[in-house]
């Protein structure tokens, strides 16, 4: 588990990570609690990794809570929203994590791997703000969505992946448009490959040519991610919004 690094003013804020099982969702979650925040870790399966979590949240002196749902059905999305703005007596920042990727020759792509991203992806992401937008302070509200560096430097065989994560791009300006006059603030980061489980596959495959090609000459880590989402939930980042955070160790410089 990482050590507490800045905390940015963040201890007692109540805060939603979907995808908070694992990968980066897991250590963005970690680093809220070990900045004093109260942390609903939201999982689809995997219910131990999500305990883990929790208990690592509550021993960095946060308050850690693990919430199952699948967001791609508004309803459960919903119903889980409520459950943690009930038992954290409101909510501060979401920081949607969830997602999934496939990567398939576009020949191969079919009806079920494109409704799975974006059901997934796109329609999660929107399901758990509209949830959540009630209990959101205005001003003051927090809004992180997770894209990814493919979508727009999209590799072959991940066309669908791509396009999802370039919806929640455009989602994510057109709310801060519409969210701004509430003082809620919405912003992306868009992360290179990182090491996760996720990424086992191509890391095995390509992964000295990504680090050959890194100008920080490493693969990326969960904790380099998760200090960003810290930083964009913060009150320091208030003038901070609309904006796409590519997060890749310089590959989009190259």
């Amino acid at each position: 588990m990482s050590g507490q690094k800045n905390t940015y003013a963040l201890a007692g804020t109540s805060v939603i990570v979907t995808g908070g099982s694992r990968g980066i969702g897991a250590e963005v979650a970690r680093r809220f609690g070990a900045a004093g925040a109260k942390v609903a870790v939201f999982y689809r399966s995997g219910a131990d990794a999500a305990a883990k979590v929790v208990n690592d949240i509550n021993a960095a002196g946060g308050q850690g809570l693990a919430v199952s749902a699948d967001i791609a059905d508004p309803a459960a999305a919903k119903a889980a929203v409520d459950q943690v703005a009930e038992k954290f007596g409101g909510i501060d920042v979401v920081v949607n994590c969830a997602g999934i990727a496939e990567y398939r020759p576009f020949e191969k792509t079919d009806a079920a791997l494109f409704h799975a991203h974006f059901n997934t992806n796109v329609l999660g992401t929107v399901a758990v703000i509209q949830a959540a937008l009630p209990h959101l302070p205005s001003p003051g509200g927090r809004i992180v969505n997770f894209s990814s560096a493919l979508a727009t430097r999209p590799i072959p065989n991940s066309a669908i992946y791509s396009a999802s994560k370039g919806a929640i791009n455009t989602l994510s300006h057109a709310l801060a448009r519409e969210f701004g006059p509430r003082g809620i603030t919405v912003n992306t980061i868009a992360p290179g490959v990182i090491e996760t489980e996720m990424t086992t596959k191509i890391l095995a495959e390509r992964g000295e040519g990504i680090k050959a090609m890194t100008p920080l000459g490493r693969i990326g880590q969960p904790d380099d991610i998760a200090g960003v989402a810290l930083f964009l939930a913060s009150p320091d980042a208030g003038w901070i919004t609309g904006r796409t955070f590519i997060v890749d160790g310089g590959v989009s410089t190259l």
